[in-house]
Parts: C-alpha cells; structure tokens; sequence
C-alpha cells in the first residue's frame, strides 16, 4: 500500500497552498491582493539569521512584507508583499504529528497571512475554524 506513497515536491505543495488559500472565506482572500504565496525547501541563512532561529527547521512559513497595518497612501515602490511555506520543515512536523497535511498547510498559510494584517492568535483561530 505504501510502494506508491511520497511526499509532495514543492509544485505539489505550492498548488496545495493555492487550493488552500482558495477555500478561505471570500472577504478574507479579497484583503490579500497582491499576496504571492511561495514554497521553498528551506528557509534562506538569512532569515534563519533574521529570525534567530536554532535549526532549519524552526520555521514553517514567514511572512516577508509591509503588513496592513504599516502601509500608507504614501508609500514608495517596494517589493510585494510575500508568504513563504517551507516544505521540509512542514513534512517534518507532519511526520510527528497527528494532523493532516492539508490541515498543517491551511494553519501555516492562515498564520502568515495573520501577519499581513496584524491580526491576534484568537482572530487567527477564527479565521481557521471559518475555513473549516
């Protein structure tokens, strides 16, 4: 039964988080124009370094951007906004853990899109229990 069983390439989970993403209630995915969601292996020395982390594998995603909260009409030209899940690291917690790995995807994914809009822990847990 398991000969076939793999883990997703980063194609696989990138399009795990778009259908994820898609599933989040409408007014919420509508306040994230413009928010490229990425997956990548592992998070780059200098966000390990940024956000002090012991080990690759500390961090599932990050948010890399100017949150809701911080922008301004008068803003100059800058990057877009971007939410980074990090496959390794998720594949890893999956494996010792109960949870689903869509379910690990969707928290992730809700979590870093929280910080794009500065939104608490229990706005967060809405937001999820919302998208079910």
């Amino acid at each position: 039964m398991w000969k076939q069983a793999k883990a997703p390439s980063l194609a696989e989970m990138e399009a795990m988080a778009h259908e994820v993403f898609e599933r989040l209630p409408k007014g919420f995915r509508a306040l994230c124009e413009g928010v490229i969601i990425r997956v990548d292996d592992f998070p780059t020395d200098e966000v390990l370094d940024e956000m002090q982390a012991q080990s690759e594998f500390d961090l599932l995603g990050l948010f890399q951007g100017v949150g809701l909260p911080q922008q301004s009409n008068n803003d100059i030209a800058r990057l877009p906004n971007m939410i980074w899940l990090y496959r390794r690291p998720i594949l890893d917690y999956w494996a010792e853990h109960e949870e689903t790995l869509g379910h690990i995807v969707r928290h992730v994914l809700i979590h870093e899109i929280g910080h794009h809009f500065g939104l608490s822990d229990a706005d967060m847990e809405a937001i999820e229990a919302q998208a079910g």
